[in-house]
């Protein structure tokens, strides 16, 4: 039987949680059988951050020597080719590179911000805006398995910043987006993983 272009036969899923949460650790878990793995990693090196880089050996350490790690913040290219199954770590390390790259930040935490603010960081949204439906449309589309992983960043304290509020309330429509085009959804506490959404 074909499948239509309209009904991808991959399996999206959205693994979501807080820091430490375990939701990378349990979205690996999903895919230890698989031949083949493309990890999209979206996280920067930083030479200068040795606390950083210390973290990012840990990961690339407990991943298996045949999945391929691809370091991009272009998600969306990868999913629009044909592979093995995608694990992308993290979106919300995408986001926050895309705000940096598109100028979306306050000049300083605690400044006064609104759409109208005409210094250019609305522009910097609305690209941010055309990224996110570029990523929910080549996740749509995809023919290939997919796992993302993110961070649930709006349960804790109302930020004390402008910056900390804007990146909340951007994280908060991404992750209602990719959460909406996905089969699964998956929350992790203290490492014990609940099916919010998806098969039973």
């Amino acid at each position: 039987m074909e499948i239509s272009p309209l009904e991808p036969s991959s399996q999206r899923r959205l693994v979501i949680g807080g820091a430490r949460s375990g939701k990378s650790w349990f979205a690996e878990s999903l895919v230890t059988d698989a031949a083949q793995l493309d990890y999209v990693a979206t996280s920067e090196r930083r030479a200068d951050d040795p606390e950083w880089e210390a973290r990012l050996a840990a990961h690339i350490a407990r991943r298996p020597a045949h999945w391929r790690t691809v370091e991009t913040l272009d998600i969306a290219s990868v999913l629009a080719e044909p592979g093995p199954p995608v694990l992308v770590d993290c979106l919300t390390l995408w986001l926050t590179r895309a705000m940096d790259l598109d100028g979306c930040w306050p000049d300083t935490p605690d400044a006064a911000w609104s759409p109208a603010a005409g210094d250019g960081r609305a522009d910097g949204l609305a690209r941010v805006a055309e990224r996110i439906d570029a990523l929910v449309a080549a996740l749509t589309a995809t023919t290939r398995e997919v796992i993302m992983v993110t961070n649930e960043v709006g349960q804790g304290v109302v930020p004390a910043t402008a910056s900390g509020r804007l990146f909340r309330d951007q994280m908060g429509v991404l992750n209602l987006r990719i959460a909406r085009v996905c089969d699964e959804v998956w929350w992790v506490v203290a490492g014990l993983p609940t099916r919010l959404q998806g098969r039973g």
